[in-house]
């Protein structure tokens, strides 16, 4: 059994959230949809959202932090977020969430939650931030390396850099170029999906995940595909086409339901009783 489980709750234009949880740590990564939602998806894999230990968030589009603040009122969990992200809340009732903000100048930061390791690296995105997470964390003599990264240009050096390594990843795989440019969008919004600061294509992600396969990735999701320009097959065929030659568990992260990448969808892994150094930090 694996020491820890990945999944994505939900993934795409209509919301994104994701959840790590290692023995030492119970992560949410990112809070779209509302909160409702977010609730009911946590209860479908066995959580209760105060055993929550820290929330990171990419970056300030609302499909990736509508339940937020909601959310911080009922429970006070650490958020971590770049404080151009947490620009948003400046003039939205600020005093139910500056408590729970851990904030951060700029990309890359570097902070703990149990034994796990969190580095933020920055993303090309046209966000007031945007970033995507490396997760580190011990399994007996060795260390897992989980990479998470969405809402993505174009694959950048530190991109590349926070992903590679990673045994497993969620990666995005947002379009299909010709579905795009035939589709019924605006040009003006085709070309900003496409632009240096829009969104990753299903060729960009398979080209990046076969170098990922190259050093090692063994877990992918293929994640925020869009249900007007993409199909979960089209981005399925492209990547698994570019991974040939390697054993890699390949899944397509859903837009409404939760997607287990590692481990059991109902099987919470027992916290140890490690304490955090930086505790007093988060």
């Amino acid at each position: 059994m694996p020491s820890y489980r990945l999944c994505t709750l939900y993934s795409g234009s209509g919301g994104n959230a994701a959840y790590l949880e290692t023995p030492t740590a119970r992560i949410l990564i990112d809070a779209g949809k509302c909160a409702r939602t977010l609730l009911a998806s946590l209860k479908d894999i066995g959580i209760e959202p105060d055993s929550l230990d820290a929330i990171f968030i990419t970056h300030d589009h609302n499909d990736h932090v509508a339940a937020l603040e909601v959310l911080a009122k009922k429970y006070p969990i650490p958020v971590h977020i770049l404080y151009k992200s947490a620009l948003r809340y400046r003039d939205t009732q600020p005093e139910a969430l500056c408590g729970c903000f851990r904030l951060y100048e700029k990309a890359p930061f570097i902070t703990r939650v149990g034994e796990v390791t969190v580095t933020a690296f920055e993303t090309p995105h046209d966000s007031r931030a945007s970033v995507g997470y490396r997760f580190e964390f011990p399994d007996g003599d060795s260390v897992v390396r989980v990479g998470y990264a969405t809402d993505i240009g174009y694959v950048s050096e530190t991109l590349r850099d926070g992903l590679m390594g990673c045994e497993t990843v969620v990666l995005e795989s947002n379009h299909d170029v010709d579905m795009l440019m035939d589709g019924p969008y605006p040009y003006d919004l085709k070309l900003r999906i496409r632009g240096r600061r829009g969104h990753l294509s299903n060729r960009e992600c398979a080209d990046l995940c076969a170098e990922l396969a190259d050093q090692g990735m063994v877990n992918l999701l293929l994640a925020h595909l869009s249900e007007e320009n993409n199909h979960p097959d089209i981005a399925y065929d492209e990547a698994f086409s570019a991974l040939a030659g390697h054993t890699v568990n390949l899944r397509i992260a859903a837009p409404d339901t939760v997607t287990m990448l590692v481990g059991e969808a109902n099987a919470p892994i027992p916290k140890s009783t490690v304490t955090d150094p930086e505790e007093a930090c988060l």
